[in-house]
């Protein structure tokens, strides 16, 4: 399969450090750094997975540098601070979009300037094979020719309205530890051990269209996807999926 996916990418940064008291100024911790982990995020993290899966990628993302540091107590693999820097990207170039076939487009769009809804709403008319969206803008009719919106929780509560008026059949909201909810259906997922959920978004997503792709079924798609989130939340960091460990093979 070959797919194509249009986004923001930025370097999520983790730097994990001891921590052993409490600033005598003020009552915040001190961390001493003592390594970082870099992986790349947001629509890249969603095209990594999706090649980790066995899917051939294209990828056209923003050119400057956004950074998502997070200084991590490596004791307890608790967040103590997240600095987020070049938070602001340059608009995509609508030219520069390819023509060919693809198996399915997925259009990440977290809200920072790469992609207007104008923009989606051309990319969602210009490929004849399906859609998925994952943004964190304000829905509405911009929308209404994308296949499947992916959103969480919080979004879902946001755009509610709108989603459960007409958009509630190609809306999937992921829930944390109990799972997804589709069209009024819920799709649970196994209990584990979370060590982070950094970047599981993107890899439900990427399962998701992956499996889409193969088999042409929504909830059996979800369900996968279910299982690839799974996986990567038992891992620090912003995890890729593995798709040996996936079928147990490994």
């Amino acid at each position: 399969m070959k797919i194509l996916v249009i986004g923001e990418t930025c370097d999520d940064i983790f730097i994990y450090g001891e921590v052993s008291r409490l600033n005598p100024e003020a009552p915040v911790p001190i961390i001493i750094p003592k390594y970082q982990i870099v992986n790349k995020g947001m629509a890249e993290n969603v095209a990594n997975n999706l090649k980790s899966l066995g899917s051939h990628v294209d990828l056209i993302c923003n050119q400057s540098l956004i950074k998502k540091i997070r200084y991590v107590d490596d004791s307890y693999n608790y967040i103590l601070l997240r600095i987020d820097e070049g938070d602001i990207c340059d608009r995509i170039d609508l030219n520069n979009l390819p023509n060919d076939d693809y198996s399915a487009v997925v259009v990440g769009d977290y809200n920072k300037g790469f992609l207007s809804e104008d923009d989606i709403k051309f990319i969602s008319k210009k490929y004849s094979c399906p859609t998925f969206l994952d943004t964190k803008k304000e829905l509405g009719d911009w929308v209404r020719d994308i296949n499947y919106i992916k959103i969480n929780n919080s979004e879902y509560q946001r755009n509610k309205d709108v989603i459960d008026s007409h958009l509630l059949n190609k809306t999937i909201i992921t829930r944390g530890k109990v799972g997804c909810d589709f069209n009024g259906k819920n799709f649970p997922t196994k209990e584990v051990e979370v060590k982070d959920v950094a970047g599981a978004g993107d890899t439900f997503l990427a399962g998701l269209v992956f499996n889409y792709v193969e088999t042409n079924s929504i909830e059996e798609s979800i369900k996968f996807a279910n299982k690839c989130s799974t996986q990567v939340v038992q891992k620090r960091g912003v995890g890729i999926v593995n798709i040996n460990e996936l079928y147990g093979t490994e």
